[in-house]
């Protein structure tokens, strides 16, 4: 089981205000907020940080998603927030027969979906 995770990014601010807004569909918010230092999470504790160090490259990180709807809401999402879009909303069948993933670039070009695993 993995606790947390902590990505370097080039811009912490730029970061910061991109999962803001990218992760509000699935619930995900700043928990933590120190200088160079940002936690994303919920329930009260951070789970995924963004740290100002050397930007981590070509990690792809998925994010669980409840639904179909709110996958679909995550890509809307990232996309506003200024995200290249890697793979539209839809099923992924190669992977699983339920398997219903969106991608996006961040801003350090890091490969980020929201997937759903459950049926449609």
């Amino acid at each position: 089981m993995i606790d947390h995770v902590v990505i370097g990014v080039g811009d912490v601010a730029t970061s910061k205000a991109f999962y803001e807004r990218a992760l509000a569909p699935l619930g995900v918010g700043i928990v933590l907020d120190l200088p160079g230092y940002v936690g994303f999470g919920d329930q009260g504790m951070p789970w995924f940080f963004v740290a100002a160090r050397e930007p981590t490259q070509q990690v792809h990180i998925a994010f669980s998603a409840a639904d179909r709807p709110t996958v679909d809401a995550f890509h809307r999402a990232a996309l506003a927030a200024g995200a290249v879009d890697n793979g539209a909303p839809g099923p992924r069948p190669i992977y699983h027969q339920h398997y219903y993933g969106a991608f996006v670039f961040d801003p350090d070009g890091n490969n980020i979906e929201a997937v759903c695993h459950l049926p449609g």
